[in-house]
This record gives structure tokens, sequence and C-alpha cells, in this order.
């Protein structure tokens, strides 16, 4: 079963919206020589029903000349290369704000700044965020919107996937053997880290749940479990002093990237939790074409591209398999996988979060 199907069967146990059909074409479909243009309308759901072609819309973006972006660390899924390569290409400023902003954080910005130039134009998300702050968010399906997994998308526009990752085990091959499960590194002389605290980071949080898994099931007492016995072992460390890290395998597929002798990367058969980042556009956004625009670059082909080569997974990466347009080189530099993809339900994930609330407090610092 493929992350699509997989992702399908998870999702919809989570959510009673009913997810309609949604057809646009390609951006670079021409326009019938008979057929009038709409007026320009920055604010629109679509490409098609807002500007009509993607040169009208470069030029809308052009003109406002700026766009706000929140949340996004240039050394996370090669965000610095995006917005650099987003800004030569269509020459327009992108405004970076506070580059380390989790996706809550993100939406508090948005808050404070409402009604304000210095507004966020877009937002990236986790999966929770996002479903429980749509309001916030303008509809817009961008050119690849059929490309997209039905259950990584709303049914509305208002937020849709751009990438993802698979949770990993990065180690030290010099001080661990491979570890072929996270029970495996219960092991002496390991010294193992989460990115965070699982209470507040979500990468932090999906590593305790991939720690969980068994059969495809997660449990976040069998993780806690395991987490506490490393504890009691003294095998609990920060990730610098750690020989093993929990992390999304693009994070730790990039440090393997800079030293495969000292830190290579794995995820355990059978053990395969999966999760996707959210785009949204600020229904408030200072400058409307210029975040469609950002959306429609990040889900084209250069734009997913690009997100392969920072070893992230993109959302369109099944359909551009199909076409051919996917990097192949990229593709193939991604750690292997073995098993089915489980992606956490919305009840999942707040059971999980519960549990983690009141049975973490003591096993490791934040």
């Amino acid at each position: 079963m493929t992350i699509r199907a997989r992702a399908v069967a998870a999702i919809l146990a989570s959510m009673t919206v009913s997810v309609t059909a949604s057809v646009t074409t390609s951006c670079s479909a021409p326009q019938p020589a008979d057929k009038k243009l709409p007026p320009v309308n920055p604010r629109a759901t679509s490409l098609r029903e807002g500007f009509g072609t993607m040169e009208r819309l470069v030029e809308a973006a052009k003109k406002e000349g700026s766009l706000t972006v929140v949340g996004l660390a240039r050394n996370w899924v090669g965000y610095g290369e995006i917005i650099d390569r987003f800004s030569d290409k269509y020459g327009i400023k992108v405004v970076s704000t506070l580059p380390d902003a989790s996706s809550r954080q993100q939406i508090d910005a948005a808050t404070r700044l409402s009604g304000t130039k210095d507004a966020p134009d877009v937002f990236d998300l986790s999966l929770g965020v996002a479903v429980a702050n749509a309001k916030r968010f303008a509809p817009y399906r961008v050119s690849g919107w059929t490309d997209i997994p039905d259950t990584l998308k709303d049914p509305k526009g208002l937020w849709f996937a751009a990438y993802g990752g698979y949770m990993s085990i990065g180690y030290d091959p010099r001080k661990l053997p491979a570890p072929a499960s996270y029970a495996a590194l219960l092991r002496p002389g390991a010294q193992v880290a989460l990115p965070g605290d699982p209470r507040r980071m979500a990468s932090a949080f999906s590593g305790v749940m991939a720690a969980s898994l068994r059969g495809g099931q997660p449990d976040a007492a069998r993780g806690v479990d395991l987490f506490s016995r490393l504890k009691k072992g003294g095998m609990l460390a920060r990730p610098a002093q750690a020989t093993a890290v929990l992390d999304w395998d693009f994070m730790n597929s990039a440090a393997a990237a800079r030293d495969q002798k000292s830190w290579q990367v794995t995820i355990p058969r059978g053990e395969v939790l999966a999760s996707y980042y959210l785009q949204a556009v600020n229904a408030e956004a200072p400058h409307p074409a210029a975040a469609r625009l950002w959306a429609e670059f990040l889900l084209s082909d250069e734009g997913q591209n690009l997100f392969l080569r920072a070893y992230a997974r993109p959302a369109r990466m099944e359909a551009m398999e199909m076409r051919g347009t996917v990097d192949r080189d990229a593709a193939a530099r991604l750690p292997a996988v073995s098993g089915t993809p489980v992606v956490l339900t919305i009840p999942q994930q707040d059971k999980a979060r519960s549990y983690l609330k009141t049975h973490w407090t003591g096993i490791a610092d934040s």
C-alpha cells in the first residue's frame, strides 16, 4: 500500500468532511484566443478564476513587490534555496520573520500582526494546527491540486500539503551499529536524543510515536515506556552529544550528507511514521497575489524537486514519478523504506498528546 493509500485510510477516520473533486488545469494551459480573460482578482480561489494565466498572476504579484513568510528556517527542507529561487525568478522581495517559529507560534504572530502590513502572507503548518485554524485561511487550489492526495488537502482549498517526511534514526556508525528497531536503541553505551520536548515540538512528538508503533498501530504508552527505560539506563542525551537522534529523515539525511563517516540514517522496518507539512494562505494577507504565486511555486515541479533535493518527500511525488518530472537522482538518495507508512489521525494525535502531558514529566529535559 502506498503512502497515498495509507494516508487516505488514516485521516478519513479522523474527519467527517466530504471530499469533493476539484478539477484544475495546468498553469501553462493556453487560453482560447476568443475567450475573454477574467478580471484580475488577487484573492481568488484558483489561478483560472482570479488571473486566467500564470503570466497575469506573476504580473499582479510583482506589483505588490513583496511576500512575508513566517517560520521558515533556511536550513529546513531547503527553504533557503527555495526562498532565493522564488525571489530571483519573480523579482519579489521575500521578508522572512521568526524563522524558528513553531506552527502555533506562526498563528500567534498572525494574530498579533492582524491588520498590519507586517502580517504573514502564508503559513507552513502541522496538520493539527492547520485544521484547528482553518477559518484564518483563504481558500486557494493550486494548479497541481489534483496531484495532491485527497486527505493531504482541505476540500475547500484552505490548506494543502507541500512536503513531508518519515521518522528516522540518525546514528554515528563508529559508535553504534545500525538499529534494526527503536527498541534496539536500548543497548549499553548508546546515547539517544529527541530534537526537543515532545510535548511542545512536533518532530520530537513524532519520534516518541514512531517508537510506539506495533503492527501499524500507535500506542503512546509504548513510546513513553521506551524513553523511560532509556532515562533509567542513563542513555538519554542532548542531540549534540547523542550517538542516535530520532528526527525526520530529511533532517538526519541532510546531516549524513555532510559527513557519512560520522552519521548515517535508517528507518526501522515496519515502524514507519509519516507526516506532512501544510501550506495555507492568510485570509488577511497584505500581499494576496504574491501569496498565491508562492503557493503555485512550491507545488510546481520546480518547487517540489527543490524540497526533494533537501531530502523532503514532495506531496506531488507520485504524480511526478508517473509523468517523469521528478528528480530521479534526488529521489534515489532518500532513505530506504520497508513497510506501510502510518499517518496519525487527529484523534490519535490528541489522545497521544494528552497521555504525554501527564506521563512525560521527569523523563527528559525540554
